[in-house]
């Protein structure tokens, strides 16, 4: 998965979840199920992308200086534009679990709270691969 389609799956995948977790609180009885799906598919690809994360940047971290806020908050690591991109949409998956769960207490909403693994993980998986890490030093 190259960088750029990182980027791409960030901002679809936020739509997607976006678009169930809305539609389901609004109709709940129809659209709980296929929400929940949407979370759980979502949950497991972003765990999926946090292993993939780690498993590069441990590689990298042999001649580059990784750190955590730089490998998944993008901190110092890549140029605005994708920061703004990917983390935008992981703080717009947090708004909308937080929001969606809490309108619907107690019911298959809350599995949206697992969502933002994807956001974070697909953070991770950009900056192992095309993130700009100081030097290891000797």
């Amino acid at each position: 998965m190259t960088p750029k389609v990182v980027i791409s799956a960030s901002l679809w995948g936020t739509a997607v979840f976006t678009v169930s977790a809305v539609a389901a609180t609004a109709f709940p009885d129809a659209l709980a199920i296929p929400s929940l799906v949407i979370d759980l598919v979502l949950f497991l690809l972003g765990c999926l992308a946090f292993m993939r994360a780690l498993l590069i940047a441990a590689g990298r971290s042999r001649r580059d200086e990784i750190d955590l806020p730089g490998l998944f908050f993008l901190s110092r690591s890549a140029p605005g534009a994708v920061r703004l991109r990917l983390l935008g949409a992981f703080a717009v998956q947090v708004v909308v679990a937080i929001t969606t769960a809490a309108i619907r207490p107690y019911t298959a909403l809350a599995f949206g709270v697992l969502v933002p693994t994807y956001g974070l993980g697909l953070c991770g998986l950009w900056a192992a691969k095309a993130g700009r890490f100081p030097p290891r030093a000797q």
